[in-house]
């Protein structure tokens, strides 16, 4: 059966599944334009190890092997591992590898966090390619635990009880092949600039395992306007990219049609064409020191690096840009803050209700 036949019917299956149990699809299935991104990024090959820690029903696995399917490889020689959260859904996730034809897979349940389930002797399992759409910002999880993990992932800090997005951020980085091991991880763009995780920022620049920072326009998730970003990672940077992170604007390549956004090929080609390029290109990519990222508090915000042209008709600047982009940036975080009371109002209903009942 064909690779999108396939998807589309497990898309309709786990939507089905979703409304039944009252989750959302977005906990099972992300938008497939941007996991073909991410994969193509990633370049997985004949003989390699792919991982997703929060892996739903196994779509990014899928996308990278039909990648190495497309560059003329051998699958039969990947080896394709995961973990989630919930059982029947890990239950799906094997199925549809079946269903692929995949034999080489090791797909657990349990959460990550807590209790990671790929393991050799008493260090975690390692792998050439990670990528994953980890839930965002969880505020229940083992915080305290974490301070002194026993997986030793806390690299870069210990997260806010009320995010562990840089939890799963560092269990990845944890789980990546010290030589070959590269990620790519979506995230809400909260996460590049938020006040709390400032510090972790800064050790993870300081690492210099950043390789790049892809904003991306708003509605690529099932049923949510949120914009997010693509954080892509190497455990060893090649020597022309070391001490510098590439930073694209893709907020504008995205093509929105019956309330579902997406990216076409020819947004898909621009963004990995300017991967592949690593250099400046005007109001879309900035090549920045990591110098220049610690002097900014670590802020990886986009527009803090990669600058809009905003003139008068006669041509002249309407705005300081750095007066406008400091507004954005503010801006930003005042959405973030305003977005995690609303729902931390929602996780209280919620939870009176649950004890009501």
């Amino acid at each position: 059966m064909p690779e999108d036949e396939l998807g589309n019917g497990y898309e309709y299956l786990i939507k089905q599944f979703a409304d039944d149990s009252g989750h959302t699809a977005q906990e099972f299935y992300t938008n497939r334009t941007l996991v073909h991104l991410m994969a193509q990024m990633l370049e997985p090959k004949a003989g390699e190890t792919i991982y997703d820690p929060t892996c739903g029903t196994g779509g990014m696995l899928i996308s990278c092997l039909a990648e190495v399917k497309r560059n003329g490889s051998d699958p039969r020689t990947i080896g394709l591992y995961g973990q989630e959260l919930i059982n029947i859904t890990a239950a799906i996730a094997r199925m549809n590898l079946v269903l692929h034809g995949v034999a080489d897979f090791d797909i657990r349940s349990g959460n990550v966090l807590h209790e990671p389930a790929l393991i050799e002797g008493d260090r975690l399992k390692t792998f050439d390619v990670v990528l994953a759409n980890p839930p965002y910002s969880i505020k229940k999880w083992n915080r305290e635990a974490w301070q002194s993990d026993d997986w030793g992932r806390n690299i870069l800090g210990t997260p806010p009880q009320g995010r562990a997005d840089y939890a799963f951020f560092q269990h990845i980085l944890k789980s990546m092949d010290p030589k070959t091991g590269r990620c790519a991880i979506l995230f809400p763009h909260g996460v590049l600039f938020r006040n709390e995780e400032a510090e972790m920022r800064q050790k993870l620049v300081e690492l210099d395992m950043l390789e790049c920072v892809i904003g991306l326009g708003a509605g690529l998730f099932y049923n949510s306007p949120m914009e997010a970003c693509v954080l892509v990672c190497r455990s060893s940077k090649p020597a022309d990219r070391a001490g510098k992170v590439l930073f694209l604007d893709g907020v504008n390549d995205v093509t929105r049609e019956r309330a579902q956004s997406f990216l076409q090929p020819e947004h898909q080609a621009k963004i990995l064409g300017a991967y592949h390029g690593f250099v400046d290109l005007p109001e879309f990519a900035a090549v920045v020191a990591t110098e220049e990222i610690l002097a900014r508090d670590s802020s990886l915000s986009i527009p803090l690096y990669v600058k809009k042209r905003s003139s008068s008709p006669n041509g002249e600047a309407v705005q300081g840009l750095t007066t406008a982009w400091s507004s954005f940036e503010q801006g930003g975080r005042a959405f973030w803050r305003e977005m995690d009371a609303l729902v931390e109002m929602f996780d209280g209903v919620i939870a009176e209700e649950t004890s009501d009942a």
